[in-house]
């Protein structure tokens, strides 16, 4: 048996990263939104998806750290709707 073929539509708006690891699982994504093929390859692959999450993290630590620091010197946007 080989690797599921991946749909043209598919592989337009599912994110590549996901696509591969469903491929190397021998997931077919037929039928998935991107949301569900990502719910599922966490439950049949956690730690891929921990991988993923652990390099989304360090490749945007900068943008993190900018916008905390920026939250620390403004506040949010909708604390003026806050009542506590």
């Amino acid at each position: 048996m080989g690797k599921p073929e991946l749909d043209m539509a598919a592989e337009r708006s599912i994110d590549p990263e996901l696509l591969a690891q469903a491929q190397r699982l021998g997931i077919s994504v037929a039928g998935m939104s991107e949301r569900q093929l990502r719910l599922h390859l966490q439950k049949v692959d956690p730690a891929g998806a921990e991988e993923r999450a652990r390099r989304w993290a360090e490749e945007n630590a900068e943008a993190i750290t900018d916008h905390n620091a920026r939250v620390t010197r403004r506040g949010l946007i909708s604390d003026h709707f806050r009542k506590w």
